[in-house]
């Protein structure tokens, strides 16, 4: 199985799942993706976005920083894994 963001095969750990439409706003659907594309999801949009239009991998991807995430990460073993910092605009942007 391979995690629908960066396409590298999933492990045991360091898995999550991720809700396409946040559970803040009655989101059931999940995908099982890395937990570093997982963070990096929510350092990228706010839930509102999520919600309102990023609700699927590809439209995830459409995002330009999103994009060079994924060429970055395709580069790393598969059990690589590296926080994600937030930016205080990002913080602010979340709902």
């Amino acid at each position: 199985m391979k995690c629908a963001i960066c396409q590298r095969p999933l492990g045991e750990v360091m898995v999550e799942d991720h809700h396409l439409i946040p559970r803040t706003f009655k989101g059931k659907d999940t995908i099982r993706i890395h937990r570093m594309c997982h963070q990096k999801i929510h350092a990228t949009f706010s839930e509102r976005e999520l919600a309102n239009y990023y609700y699927t991998p590809s439209r995830i991807l459409e995002r330009e920083e999103m994009q060079t995430f994924v060429k970055w990460v395709q580069k790393k073993a598969i059990d690589f894994y590296d926080k994600n910092d937030d930016t205080k605009e990002r913080k602010k942007r979340r709902r």
